[in-house]
């Protein structure tokens, strides 16, 4: 996969391009549909496929205070999109002049002369120009007046229902982790820095590092005990994780995310790992005494080795 910055203004020497345009959050299976189909179309054509997308998401730049809830951040977002296949990946700064721009105005400018774009796939409810006023008719006709191909791209749906990055942010924040990873077609994972804690943890025999996540606006699952994997320095281990706010020990509310990683000793302050989350095996919950919180962790940890067995 070739990858293309168009904040450099560079220029594009490419053949034209089969292509199609969105944000792409989570390059979950509608959105992998959808690039099967552009791949197809552009191997008919004996053209190079394409995915153009924002490296930060439109509406974060139109209003500074917007926090979007986020599947991946986007340096994650390019190597899911690698594993489509797809021949190029371009990437378009999303600025407050190109948020004016009419569908028409947008489809000329950027698509046709910056680009080169041959063939537009356009998914079954994307929209696209200054307010999102246009549909895909208007898109057709103004392909067919600046010569691009306008194609509506087919839908993908799961028990007759449509496939969304909001249903998955959805999943996720209701502990339905079995559920969103299928969505995903990978697990759904969380990296960051490994900062200082309370410490509680190892003076009850379950040492956590606690994760402070390099992606600020990316989702955050169900408070919870999980099962999981964890990479390290290119070494998996399999750990139980918990998000929560420590009701037991604090009345802290702030969410805390900390893994206790099996079979694993040694400092991790400051350094990174990424945990993919394989199953949700409890919601958190306050004990009346600390022996039984104890009791209970050893009881999570059973049911994550459990959970984990097939997973090497």
């Amino acid at each position: 996969m070739k990858r293309i910055d168009l904040s450099n203004n560079i220029e594009i020497n490419e053949a034209p391009f089969v292509a199609s345009v969105g944000f792409f959050d989570g390059v979950h299976i509608g959105h992998r549909y959808l690039i099967k189909q552009v791949k197809e179309e552009a191997k008919r054509l004996g053209l190079p496929s394409a995915i153009v997308t924002f490296p930060v998401h439109p509406r974060k730049v139109l209003q500074k205070d917007y926090q979007p809830a986020l599947l991946c951040g986007f340096e994650e977002k390019l190597e899911q999109l690698a594993t489509t296949q797809i021949d190029n990946v371009i990437s378009l700064p999303f600025t407050p002049e190109l948020s004016r721009l009419s569908a028409r105005a947008f489809m000329q400018k950027v698509l046709k002369e910056k680009i080169g774009v041959h063939t537009l796939f356009v998914g079954y409810d994307h929209r696209f120009g200054h307010n999102r006023e246009e549909d895909f008719s208007d898109y057709k006709k103004y392909g067919e007046e600046l010569g691009i191909r306008v194609i509506q791209a087919s839908e993908y749906q799961v028990e007759g229902e449509n496939v969304s990055s909001t249903k998955i942010r959805l999943l996720l924040k209701s502990g339905e982790i079995l559920r969103a990873n299928s969505l995903l077609s990978y697990r759904y994972t969380l990296s960051g820095k490994i900062v200082e804690g309370f410490q509680v943890g190892r003076t009850i025999g379950f040492p956590t590092a606690n994760i402070r996540s390099w992606e600020r606006f990316k989702v955050v699952p169900a408070l919870g005990v999980y099962a999981v994997l964890v990479h390290i320095r290119d070494i998996i281990y399999k750990g139980m994780l918990y998000i929560g706010t420590r009701p037991t020990l604090h009345n802290d509310p702030e969410i805390s995310v900390e893994v206790n990683i099996f079979d694993f000793s040694g400092d991790l302050y400051e350094q990174s790992l990424t945990v993919e989350f394989v199953d949700f095996i409890r919601g958190d919950r306050k004990f009346d005494a600390m022996e039984e919180l104890v009791e209970q962790i050893h009881k999570d940890k059973s049911m994550v080795i459990d959970r984990l067995k097939s997973e090497k």
